[in-house]
């Protein structure tokens, strides 16, 4: 869009104020309200954005071992720029436009740690292939009847939820709760973030929500937001949304798992798909699943970022625990969906709804496109129980953030494919993590050894 065909968007939709942000290295949406005056100046020039937002945790609590920023730097501006392209009208506040940001450094050029230009660059250089990747996420959330305040004062303890007990795909729940459902279709539509489903999961208070696909970045701007969304309709309806990998270790999981195909750059054919293969599979899927596969090891920790990441994966419950994959299989981290030229695809499983959508996507595409430009060979598909395949049959994934992020690090590849100065970047703010989970006095130790030991 042009400045000249936003400022018409803005008078049809009488807009009297702008908000807008971008997102930090945990994928936490970080912005501000600003005046219409301040918004027509800033989309011809930019903006200063204090650069703390890559140099604090989810908690807003300083790094204190990154490179790029801190103390020794003074926290200074970076450039902000707006890209009008993401003008968006905030359906539950009305008067209200949504742009999302980008962030450059002092050259003026794209921020090199920063998530949504880490996956502009991988989606450059699969277009340089002549590979258009298209995307979508599906999430898994939990509702609780829950205040930011009651939260706290529960200590995150015996929390209501929505509804109670396992009702997956269940009419009755979502009618139950008609109002918030249409709330949320409706509200996204008109938010640009169309769904292509929503139904309860099984869990007390768990939906699922499919996402429309979408060119990448469009799709993981679409992912993002959609968190942020959901949170901020659910406190319309006195409600608290949940996307923690595992918030309950009794219940499965919240997965984001991630849908993606490559397609001729007109978006007129599915280059996943090939009628004369047996598995309907191109060489060019095959490579590409295969690429997915070698690196999913060395790479876990971009798509399970957090310590509660691990503890989503493990047997029998729905989330993938070994670099596998199948057709029609959901044992497996990467179920093949195949035989229709236009809906031919990959659902990576492995990624948890605490995913970064910006840096799930680039590890996706980045490690898809490492397999297609080396020619990987694809392994057999695996159709049964992968959870109980023989020891060996299949790489091993990190059991624990602190493994993820040494492997991550001692990735020759990583870097080559994602940049090494980003990649450096999210290594020392996995590092920072991994040291908070471990200084802290856990309610399961204090259970185990307060009274006993």
């Amino acid at each position: 869009m042009t400045l000249d065909q936003v400022k018409a968007k803005l008078d049809e939709h009488g807009i009297n104020k702008i908000k807008l942000g971008g997102f930090d290295i945990d994928g936490v949406l970080r912005g501000k309200y600003i005046s219409l005056e301040k918004f027509f100046s800033s989309a011809e020039k930019g903006f200063g954005f204090c650069d703390v937002i890559f140099g604090w945790d989810a908690a807003d609590v300083l790094y204190d071992n990154v490179k790029y920023t801190g103390w020794h730097t003074g926290y200074p501006d970076t450039l902000a720029k707006i890209d009008l392209s993401t003008f968006r009208v905030i359906p539950w506040e009305p008067g209200v436009a949504h742009f999302i940001c980008d962030f450059y450094d002092h050259n003026k050029k794209p921020l090199a740690i920063s998530p949504r230009q880490v996956l502009q660059q991988v989606v450059a250089h699969s277009r340089s292939l002549g590979y258009e990747p298209m995307f979508s996420v599906e999430y898994e959330f939990f509702f609780f009847q829950e205040t930011p305040h009651s939260l706290h004062e529960k200590q995150f303890h015996h929390l209501i939820p929505l509804s109670p007990g396992m009702f997956g795909y269940s009419h009755l729940r979502s009618s139950m709760h008609a109002e918030l459902t249409h709330h949320i279709i409706d509200g996204l539509q008109a938010f640009d973030i169309e769904l292509e489903g929503f139904h309860t999961e099984t869990g007390p208070g768990v939906y699922e929500a499919a996402i429309k696909y979408d060119s990448a970045v469009r799709a993981a701007d679409k992912a993002a937001l959609f968190k942020t969304a959901i949170k901020e309709i659910a406190h319309r309806h006195d409600l608290v949304a949940t996307f923690m990998a595992k918030p309950n270790q009794a219940l499965p999981g919240c997965s984001g798992h991630t849908h993606q195909s490559l397609w001729a750059h007109d978006h007129k054919k599915n280059l996943f798909y090939d009628e004369t293969d047996a598995s309907a599979m191109s060489p060019l899927m095959k490579q590409y699943l295969a690429g997915q596969l070698a690196l999913m090891p060395e790479l876990c920790a971009f798509v399970a970022p957090t310590v509660n990441s691990y503890k989503r994966m493990v047997p029998n419950t729905w989330a993938p625990t070994s670099a596998s994959w199948g057709r029609e299989n959901r044992t497996t981290s990467i179920r093949v969906i195949a035989g229709d030229p236009k809906t031919t695809r990959i659902e990576f499983r492995l990624a948890g709804a605490d995913m970064n959508p910006y840096l799930g996507m680039a590890t996706c595409l980045a490690s898809g496109l490492y397999g297609v430009e080396n020619q990987l060979e694809l392994p057999e598909a695996w159709q049964q129980n992968a959870y109980t395949a023989p020891e060996g049959t299949f790489a091993a994934l990190p059991r624990s953030l602190e493994e993820a992020t040494m492997r991550l690090r001692q990735s020759k590849i990583a870097p080559q494919i994602l940049g090494e100065e980003f990649v450096e970047h999210f290594i020392l703010t996995r590092d920072w993590e991994v040291r908070q989970y471990q200084q802290a006095v856990t309610d399961w130790e204090l259970k185990r050894y307060f009274e006993i030991i």
